[in-house]
Order: structure tokens, then C-alpha cells, then sequence
């Protein structure tokens, strides 16, 4: 199937070119793309347990992709090359392959659109529908099939699709899922000539999607058609906006939701102010069994047809996103409040150029569960109807909370300072499923100094800390692997740059605090790169300790590794 969409997307692109060239000069034709090459060598490190035996003889990984787009009047083609020979360390095993990951053709003349073979596509918040992809994961949800996009009038657009997802380099077989949708978005204002300059902004959404996959489970009776719908609306006038939406799937038995018989609900609102040096927002989420994946046997973070975003905030500094939160598609309730304010310069406190504030506040808990047909917890529901969930009950178990302030200010042309101070809540035990450990209750400090030699020259020096709460007393034996990274944490990079073409660091991340003694383990790394134009070259040798990698509340497990990085990048 795949290579006929290839040969068809290249035929497509050839019918292109007759066509378009009686109007167009093939000069006025463009063709872009990107590569990027991820290579690792893995050294042997018995402090952090990476032995030959460990290794079993993979010594090195390699992850590459290459991408190129034509584009020709209203046709446009692509092609996406992938190898990952062998996938470095944390990608899922079935990653290893070489070969065209996807291919597509598109006709859009602005009223109608059509595309054939893979493409990604999202519909609203993604609460029933995104497919995409994800690099530094290896998350790769395309779908191949056929999308049409249709603009009867402005403001008004209709989509539609119908295909298979991705999944690595298995071929499509009967038993997997089918996905179909359609939604709808009206801007009003748009569409309206006498609303058009009005303040008051309106746009409304409906979606609806479905899966089809054959009950080949011998246990339960698996509905083989699951459809979701969801409707959202989005409002601004002047400085204040809010947007919402409310999706809801019918009852999707499932091995993430332990074969309940429940129907799915899930809610995000997100209200902002916005004016001159100030901006305030809050959002809230509710989700209630809401993984939507088109096989139901799929475990881990596949075949996933929807999207549940995160609302904490998203960091930066390798301490404060240690312990980086994953979405609970089984239920959480979810809050985020957040001001950015800048203090006008040439005040006391804001001074030449200002200082910029930032206060954010989240917490993620469970929803209220009350199990019916004699269950008494979520092990045992299933093959049932599960429980009930008051919508807007709030559990008493809590995932996560995240209080963050941060300060910046530039004092001369010289210098730059960054401050930030994090109070940080983290269960452990449900997010990365390290049975029997107590959350992690932690502050966190960091400091990040930055001194500009002139227009190309600067240093900069960062200073991290980390301060776990827990004593960590009476730790099993058989507990030992969950706390590879439990206790307080020190952390320093010194970072050069001559820009815009090259930049040298050097760091260590030590784990002095780890109540395991084998764990307090310094990693450290020295790092170098070049840029030029559109291409980027680094090198990194070092430690990498083990953790989550996050991207938008999808993660991935990172394992400990020791050895040499190099990622080259570029675009054209």
C-alpha cells in the first residue's frame, strides 16, 4: 500500500507539472525541505550500571530523516525519508526501519482542497482528532488516506477524511482500527460584511469522529464502531478572550482504561486579559476516560487518534523540568492560573529597560469515581460500566501542582539576569509508575547570569538547584530502580557563544542528595556548535541521566546513558 502511494503522489506530481506548466513557468515552481541526523555512540559507564552486557552489543544509534516539498500554483507534493538504524536509546524498538515513512499530494484552489496518501491534521483542540509528529519522542500518528477541505463562503471551512494511522513501519491489516471524520468551523464575523469591523469576535466548531475496528477480543463484546463529538466556541472582545470546548466519546473499552464500558467526557476553557505590559490568564481542564486510540489493545503512547494539552507550564532549565508532568487520560482535573507583567522602565524597579514578571500557578487531581456493579477500585472494573463522576467533582488524590515565579532584567548593555523559584508536587508513583515511592515534594531555585562582551561575544553562567522534602527512610531492596533520581540535585553550565556561528558549553548535574548511594552520580557533559544559515551542527559528550522526556504532556522514558552526541540539522 504504501509504495502504490508513493507511485501515485509521483504520478500526481508529473500530472502536476503537464498542467500547470501551459499557465506557469516551471521558474515559478518551488521546492523546499529540512534533514536532520541524530547519531549517538554509547560508552561503557559502570558507576551508571551501562555495561557490555547492558549494552548487548549496541554500541551506536542512529536517527535521520530527510523531507522534501514541491509546490507548483495549486499543487503541491511531498516526500518524508526515515532511518533509524539502530533508533537511539528510549525509542520504541519497532522504530528501526529505513524507507518512505510518508507521502502525499495536494490540489488546493482555495475553495476546495484535496489531499491523498499521509498528512496530519487537527481539529479544534485536538480533544477528538490530532494527528502529528514529534521528533525528539518518535511520535509519528499520520494518517494515510484522504482529507478534503471545503470553503463554501468565507469565514466558513468543512473537512473531512477518512484513513489509517501510522504505526512505525507495520503494514495495515484488518485488525487495526479505521478513522473517519468531519468537522466544521464558522468565524461569524467573517462571514457576516456587517460584523466584520465589529469588536465582539465570534468563531464556533463542531467535530465528529470515528473509528472502525473488528472485536477480535475473545473475552469482551467490543463495540466495533466508537464515535466522539465535540463542539467548541471561541470569544474575544477588546482585551479579553475566551475560548472553550467539550468533547465526548461513546463507551470505549480499552487496555489503558481496563475494559470499561464508560462513555468519555472531557472539557477545556481558557479565559485572558491582555493590555500593555500585562497579561493574565486561566484555564481549566476536565478529562474522564478519554484515551482514544484506533486499537484498542495499544498500550503506551500509540495509535493515539486524540489529544488531551497540558496546562502547566511547559519549562526549560534541565531541573525544573526533571519531573515533568504526563496527561492522565483516565481522569484528571486540572487548573492554571498565570500574570505577566512588566514593569515600565525607567522606574526604580524596572530601569532602563524594564523587568519582566511572571507568576504561574497549576495543579492537576484526580476526578471523583464512584464504582458500580460491586466493583470496589479501577483493577477490578473491568468488563463493567466502571463508575460514575460528578462533573465537576474534584478528587482528593493529587497528580501535581507546580508554583513558579520568575524575574528578568537586563541592567546595562552588559548584563542579564534570570531568576526563577519553583515549589514542586509530583506523583511519582502515577505518572511514571514507580509503585511504593511518595510523591515528590521539592523547591527549586535558579539563577542565570548573562554577560555580552559586545554585538557577538557573551557568557553566560546558570545555577540550578534542586530541594527534595522526603527522607526516603526504608527503601525495599526490590524498590532500589525507582529512585534513580530521588533527592536534591546541584547543577551548573557555563555557556560561550560568538555569534552567530558558534557556541561551547560545559555542565555537571550532580545527584548528591540520592538516598541510594550508588545513584549520587555527577553528570556531566561538554558541548559544542556551529551554525550556519539554515545549518546547525552540535556535538555533545558527556552523561545523560535517566527521566522523562516530555513534549505537550507526551513522554517518553530517557535511560542513563555515557558517550558522544551529534545532531546535524538544515533546511532549504
Amino acid at each position: 500500500m504504501r509504495r502504490i502511494t508513493i507511485l501515485l503522489v509521483l504520478a500526481l506530481c508529473v500530472l502536476g507539472l503537464k498542467s500547470f506548466s501551459q499557465g506557469l513557468n516551471i521558474g515559478e515552481s518551488t521546492v523546499n525541505g529540512s534533514f536532520q541526523v541524530d547519531a549517538q555512540y554509547y560508552g561503557i559507564d559502570n558507576q551508571l550500571g551501562i555495561t557490555e552486557e547492558y549494552l548487548n552489543g549496541k554500541r551506536m544509534g542512529i536517527n535521520g530523516f530527510g523531507k522534501v516539498n514541491y509546490t507548483l500554483g495549486n499543487f503541491s507534493a511531498g516526500i518524508r525519508n526515515e532511518a533509524c538504524l539502530t533508533p537511539l536509546a528510549g525509542f520504541d524498538a519497532r522504530s528501526q526501519g529505513l524507507g518512505f515513512a510518508n507521502a502525499w499530494a495536494t490540489y488546493d484552489n482555495g475553495q476546495i482542497g484535496v489531499t491523498i496518501g499521509d498528512f496530519y491534521e487537527q481539529f479544534g483542540n485536538g480533544l477528538v482528532l490530532r494527528s502529528y509528529e514529534e521528533w525528539t519522542l518518535g511520535y509519528d500518528n499520520a494518517l494515510k488516506g484522504m482529507r478534503v477541505v471545503y470553503r463554501p463562503f468565507d469565514g466558513v471551512t468543512v473537512k473531512g477524511l477518512y484513513g489509517s494511522q501510522r504505526f512505525f513501519w507495520e503494514k495495515y491489516d484488518k485488525n487495526r482500527g479505521i478513522v473517519r471524520g468531519g468537522d466544521v468551523e464558522w468565524d461569524i464575523n467573517q462571514s457576516i460584511s456587517k460584523l466584520q469591523d465589529a469588536g465582539f469576535r465570534t468563531v464556533l466548531g463542531a467535530s465528529m469522529v470515528s473509528k472502525y475496528q473488528p472485536n477480535f477480543n475473545t473475552t469482551y463484546n467490543m463495540p466495533e464502531n466508537v464515535a466522539a463529538f465535540a463542539g467548541r466556541a471561541n470569544f474575544s472582545y477588546g482585551r479579553f478572550a475566551l475560548s472553550t470546548e467539550y468533547a465526548y466519546k461513546m463507551n470505549d473499552p480499552s487496555y489503558i482504561n481496563n475494559y470499561i464500558f464508560k462513555e468519555g467526557q472531557a472539557f477545556l476553557a481558557n479565559l485572558s486579559y491582555a493590555q500593555k505590559g500585562l497579561g493574565i490568564s486561566l484555564q481549566v481542564k476536565r478529562v474522564d476516560n478519554m484515551s482514544f486510540k484506533s486499537d484498542y489493545a495499544a498500550e503506551g503512547s500509540v495509535l493515539d487518534i486524540n489529544f488531551i494539552p497540558p496546562i502547566n507550564r511547559m519549562h526549560s532549565y534541565s531541573l525544573s523540568s526533571l519531573y515533568p508532568y504526563a496527561t492522565q487520560p483516565n481522569g484528571e482535573m486540572a487548573g492554571q492560573f498565570q500574570v505577566n507583567y512588566k514593569i515600565p522602565k525607567g522606574t526604580w524597579l524596572g530601569g532602563k529597560y524594564g523587568t519582566s514578571l511572571c507568576l504561574n500557578m497549576s495543579q492537576v487531581n484526580d476526578i471523583v469515581r464512584n464504582y458500580v456493579d460491586g466493583t470496589t477500585g479501577f483493577n477490578d472494573a473491568n468488563g463493567t460500566l466502571g463508575y460514575t463522576s460528578p462533573f465537576f467533582g474534584i478528587g482528593d488524590k493529587k497528580f501535581f501542582h507546580d508554583i513558579n515565579f520568575a524575574a528578568e532584567h537586563k541592567f546595562n548593555k552588559h548584563w542579564k539576569f534570570n531568576a526563577e523559584y519553583v515549589n514542586l508536587y509530583y506523583d511519582i508513583a502515577t505518572i511514571e509508575g514507580h509503585a511504593g515511592m511518595d510523591p515528590v515534594k521539592s523547591q527549586i531555585g535558579i539563577v542565570d547570569v548573562t554577560y555580552s562582551f559586545g554585538d557577538n561575544h557573551s557568557l553566560r553562567l546558570e545555577l540550578q538547584g534542586l530541594w527534595d522534602k522526603d527522607k526516603y527512610e526504608n527503601i525495599e531492596e526490590t524498590e532500589v530502580n525507582n529512585y534513580k533520581k530521588a533527592g536534591n540535585w546541584a547543577s551548573a553550565l557555563l555557556e560561550y557563544t560568538f555569534a552567530p556561528n558558534w557556541f561551547f558549553a560545559v555542565s555537571d548535574k550532580w545527584n548528591y542528595g540520592n538516598p541510594v548511594d550508588d545513584y549520587k552520580q555527577h553528570y556531566y557533559t561538554v558541548m559544542g556548535g556551529y551554525t550556519k544559515d539554515a545549518t546547525r551542527i552540535a556535538i555533545t559528550a558527556g552523561r545523560q541521566n535517566e527521566g522523562m522526556l516530555c513534549v505537550g504532556g507526551v513522554c517518553r522514558l530517557v535511560p542513563a546513558s555515557s558517550g558522544v552526541t551529534l545532531t546535524v540539522t538544515t533546511s532549504f
